[in-house]
């Protein structure tokens, strides 16, 4: 395989293992994208004050997002496979 295969796979892999990642990534792109595209009608605010609230947005979902794929994984972890284990001995 090339490099390239080698590093797709390996960020499906990921992705699959924690699907939260590649959210908190589009999230963080899609909030970026849109305050820069909204920085032309900022009005009277000064740069620095729009960088911050961009960056504070940005922070704040991915963090969101991280957040929510620890809480996911804990429920499959400690949840969903004691679950899954109790279900296998019934049927033995």
């Amino acid at each position: 395989m090339t490099s390239y295969d080698e590093n797709e796979s390996k960020f499906m892999r990921k992705a699959k293992e924690n699907p939260f990642v590649p959210v908190g990534m589009a999230g963080f792109l899609g909030i970026v994208g849109y305050r820069l595209m909204k920085m032309k009608s900022r009005g009277d605010t000064k740069m620095s004050v729009h960088l911050i609230h961009m960056r504070v947005a940005a922070q704040g979902f991915v963090v969101g997002a991280m957040t929510i794929g620890v809480l996911y994984s804990m429920y499959k972890e400690y949840f969903a496979k004691p679950i899954q284990e109790q279900k296998a001995v019934e049927h033995k």
